[in-house]
């Protein structure tokens, strides 16, 4: 009996043993020896901390350095990036990018692995470079689809159809809501844009206040077409909805999230490190993992793939404008569209 006790102690103790192997050399549940961290690195970003929270558990694996993401607002980076030597690098979106850049508070370089970015998504002078970009489409409901003679392929034709269900994020809601009437703004001039808005306000069911309600909205049926940022449609046909994407013709806007090296930052080397990191393909099969599902603009990643052949077509007019004059041209959309 006490020969059985020995072996049933031995064998939960090796059990025991083995989850703890587990954990420790997968990181499970944040386990993780801090002796193997070889280096630290900063970064000030505008994206919610669930989209990169995943990056610094894998890279942390991969690279024994720690990355440390610390969100705020843009208001906040734009403060923050004036204390230099406090955080090495920013993530966020490119008119930002443009701004702190422009401003002097970043540092060219040159990634090897950013040679296949496209000129029209990273600087010439190498201050920043485009990681992903998420297109806005069109999302048509399937079921709706098949009971068409036609689908809509441009904004010309979505604004000439009637009798549809139309799905959109209110453009107050967020950023990159907002982006799409910035583009139009600046793609075709504001009175225009309010105009092609106006036109499509009778047919909107919902101004959604998330930017993923459009998408769900039309893959439940609620809608039979929205205007939804990609990322969001390609969740939910993950998921199963039956949903179609089709990127306008004409161009579209989009939303274009880059990476620059800040001037005097205490981890340097271990920066650049983690930018040619961020342009390969693990960092974008971890986020799909996650459940976002960006268009890496490193057209030479196996991740790019699964997008070729699509004609995805961007506006070629930058909306850079101040958050003042953004604010502006809302509060009139707002009045002469949304309220009136």
């Amino acid at each position: 009996m006490k020969r059985y006790s020995i072996l049933l102690c031995t064998s939960f103790m090796l059990i025991v043993a083995s989850i703890f192997g587990a954990l420790y050399f997968t990181g499970g549940d944040n386990i993780y020896d801090d002796s193997r961290i070889r280096g630290n690195v900063v970064v000030y970003t505008t994206l919610p901390a669930e989209n990169v929270n995943c990056l610094a558990e894998a890279y942390i694996k991969s690279s024994h350095i720690k990355v440390t993401f610390v969100p705020m607002s843009e208001s906040e980076l734009a403060q923050k990036i004036m204390e230099p030597g406090k955080a090495d690098l920013i993530i966020t979106d490119s008119r930002l990018l443009r701004r702190a850049a422009g401003d002097g508070w970043l540092q060219p370089y040159l990634s090897e692995y950013g040679d296949s970015v496209a000129d029209n998504l990273k600087d010439n002078g190498g201050f920043w470079t485009g990681l992903w970009y998420d297109p806005v489409v069109f999302c048509i409901n399937r079921d709706y689809m098949e009971q068409q003679n036609h689908v809509p392929t441009s904004w010309e034709d979505l604004a000439e159809m009637r009798n549809y269900r139309l799905g959109i994020t209110d453009f107050m809601a967020a950023d990159n809501a907002a982006n799409i009437y910035m583009f139009m703004v600046a793609q075709y001039g504001e009175r225009k844009a309010l105009e092609y808005m106006k036109a499509l306000h009778p047919m909107v069911v919902q101004y959604a206040k998330y930017l993923s309600t459009p998408a769900r909205m039309t893959g439940m049926g609620e809608a039979d077409i929205s205007i939804a940022v990609q990322s969001e449609v390609l969740r939910y046909v993950g998921e199963g909805y039956p949903l179609k994407v089709i990127y306008p013709e004409e161009g579209t806007a989009y939303t274009l999230t880059g990476v620059g090296v800040l001037i005097n930052g205490p981890n340097s080397e271990n920066a650049k490190e983690f930018v040619n990191w961020l342009l390969t393909d693990e960092p974008q099969l971890v986020m799909q993992t996650n459940g976002f599902y960006f268009m890496p603009t490193n057209s030479s990643l196996a991740s790019a793939r699964q997008f070729a052949g699509k004609n995805v077509v961007l506006y070629n007019q930058l909306a850079d404008y101040p958050q003042a004059q953004r604010r502006e041209l809302l509060d009139r959309w707002l009045k002469e569209v949304r309220f009136n």
